[in-house]
């Protein structure tokens, strides 16, 4: 399981010209899985983003986790994520999980999440726009098998 975080002053996704999912102060999470993942990447991964010190304590110091400043999340799908770009200029995505069971861990991610924070998400699958306003910029990738 991949994730892009990106900390936001406020982001938004529209699909076919509506917004169907906006937040003020937060994270942007860019989510994609691979074949082999499980209920076992989903936890390491909630528990790494909401415990991750990405934000500005009263020093200015980042030392402030995402549940000690109150924000909220807004959650992506984006299989391109799993990206194999080593042969030729058009990437191949096959380590990619396919949409069927990548949808069930993503609902299962974001239900996961959604016991601690509020989570927004976009539309699994549709083409969407997605609207960021980088903090700092604070851009972190994670991967559960690294």
């Amino acid at each position: 399981m991949r994730v892009f975080l990106q900390r936001s002053k406020e982001s938004q996704v529209v699909v076919q010209e509506q917004i169907v999912g906006s937040i003020p102060k937060g994270l942007v999470l860019l989510v994609s899985f691979t074949h082999d993942d499980t209920q076992k990447d989903i936890l390491y991964m909630v528990r790494k983003i909401l415990n991750l010190r990405i934000f500005n304590d009263e020093k200015g110091i980042m030392n402030k986790s995402i549940l000690e400043v109150g924000g909220e999340i807004l959650s992506i799908s984006q299989f391109t994520l799993y990206a194999d770009t080593k042969k030729g200029n058009r990437p191949s995505y096959i380590r990619a999980m396919n949409g069927e069971k990548a949808i069930r861990l993503y609902d299962a991610f974001n239900e996961e999440l959604s016991q601690f924070i509020l989570v927004k998400t976009g539309i699994f699958g549709a083409d969407m726009e997605v609207k960021i306003t980088n903090d700092g910029p604070v851009s972190i990738w994670i991967d559960s098998k690294e």
